[in-house]
């Protein structure tokens, strides 16, 4: 619930004690003014969420206070009450920060039609702070044409019209997110806030506030009190994203939700109803996590009703050619760079590449790409920056091959470590730019700092000699 605390400003005792009495019986809290140095006491010692205020007071004029209101960063919406309504006065209130505009007397269905658009309000200007401070922007479709992704959106499709719970299990990059979305806009509540929680990026000791919100003095530096994720997205959907990185004293708190769909804040004691449609993404195996007293069993089947598995991009590699030229396109335009397409030879490069990172990693490539195009627009395999494969091919082995077989003299397969891969990645990238660190840390995408440490690690492995070969300054 949005509004809780309320302030009736009204000097008539009999008006201000009908309608206090009404709010408390709708369960809200209510604090009586009878003059505006009453209601600033109570702004000035706590938050409140709405304020009835009169327009004609004993110790001045309503004006003075919705003025007042404009300067407070945490303010209530203001009803003006008024027995003397006059357009010029609606118009003076509504310039002044008022959020709605009634004439005495009036009757408790009045009042209760204010106090359902105040909560509408209230809730749509929180939603829109929230979305405003997000990152995530960019086009949203879940391309691809095989099979696989096409019995993805059929299961969407099917799913998305219930209420059920979702989760959705897949390795890192393979787009878990966009399903996640995709299930909210197909869904009953597209039109309802679409609200997502980073799990992992959130630090331990606040993540139960980020959920739950809290009550204003709940910690050292809650100044004021905030709702939680779920009461943002109340009559809409919630994406826990990679959800098995809660504790598990968050992930009890979290069942309750679940189960009850009522949750209390950080340093509060009421209970608050909450309307939402969870869908959680894991790149884990969560069963395993299970098995390992990492996570709930119980929360575990919770999530699990409806369990959806984003394909990772090597098992649908007929994709690989529209994603990559649908990426060509919204980055060239990104970048300003006029980009015509790719060539056979870097399409054939792009194929052969293992996607470890899948889609997200097939993006980066593409970006990078981009990026360092020539002057005919055409994207070549050297654009592209996937050493790692031209490394490999000079070994005489794919990535996307099972490992070489020991020889006939029954000694150790010829296959090369991962640190020896890195490392001639690197002298790849290094040969590609000349010598020129700068530009080899930019298409490896790492900092200067980190190229430099580790050709500082192979000198002193004996590389000597390739060391010499990049020993040019930029």
């Amino acid at each position: 619930m949005s509004i809780e605390k309320i302030i009736v400003l009204e000097d008539d005792a009999i008006v201000r004690n009908n309608l206090e009495t009404f709010l408390r019986r709708q369960r809200f809290d209510v604090a009586a003014a009878p003059t505006l140095a009453a209601a600033r006491d109570y702004l000035n010692r706590d938050n409140f969420d709405l304020i009835f205020m009169d327009m004609r007071l004993p110790d001045g004029e309503g004006i003075e206070l919705l003025k007042y209101l404009q300067t407070r960063p945490q303010r209530p919406l203001a009803v003006v009450m008024t027995g003397f309504g006059s357009v010029e006065s609606a118009v003076e209130c509504m310039k002044n920060g008022a959020f709605d505009y009634i004439i005495k007397p009036f009757s408790h269905d009045q009042i209760e039609f204010t106090l359902r658009k105040a909560q509408e309000f209230n809730q749509l200007l929180k939603v829109n702070t929230f979305l405003s401070q997000e990152s995530d922007v960019g086009e949203q479709d879940l391309l691809g044409r095989s099979p696989a992704m096409e019995n993805l959106r059929s299961l969407i499709r099917k799913v998305a019209r219930t209420q059920a719970t979702v989760l959705i299990q897949g390795e890192s990059g393979t787009g878990k997110e966009l399903v996640a979305r995709a299930f909210y806009r197909e869904s009953p509540r597209a039109s309802a806030p679409f609200i997502k929680v980073n799990c992992a990026a959130v630090p331990e000791n606040l993540i139960e506030s980020e959920f739950f919100g809290h009550e204003k003095g709940a910690f050292t530096g809650a100044l004021y009190k905030r709702e939680g994720r779920f009461e943002l997205a109340h009559g809409g959907t919630i994406l826990l994203d990679e959800i098995s990185e809660i504790s598990p004293a968050v992930q009890a708190k979290l069942l309750r939700v679940l189960q009850e769909r009522e949750l209390e804040r950080v340093g509060g004691s009421r209970t608050i109803k909450v309307d939402v449609r969870v869908i959680a993404t894991t790149n884990r195996d969560l069963e395993q996590s299970v098995l390992k007293k990492e996570f709930r069993q119980d929360l575990f089947f919770r999530l699990n009703v409806v369990p959806v598995s984003v394909p990772p991009l090597r098992e649908h590699r007929e994709d690989i050619p529209l994603l990559a030229s649908e990426f060509m396109r919204r980055l060239g335009r990104k970048h300003g760079v006029h980009v015509k397409g790719f060539t056979d030879s870097s399409l054939r490069t792009l194929n052969e590449h293992s996607w470890p990172g899948n889609v997200r990693e097939l993006q980066n490539v593409v970006e990078r790409a981009v990026i360092m195009c020539g002057d005919n627009g055409m994207l070549e395999p050297e654009h592209l920056g996937l050493a790692i494969n031209l490394a490999a091919a000079d070994n005489g082995f794919a990535l996307n091959e099972p490992p070489p077989t020991a020889g006939d003299a029954g000694g150790p397969p010829q296959f090369p470590t991962l640190a020896e891969l890195e490392k001639q990645h690197i002298f790849v990238a290094l040969d590609r730019c000349k010598g020129n660190r700068t530009h080899a840390a930019k298409i490896l995408d790492v900092s200067i700092r980190t190229l430099r440490n580790k050709l500082h690690e192979y000198n002193g492995t004996g590389a000597k000699s390739e060391e010499d070969k990049v020993d040019a300054e930029d």
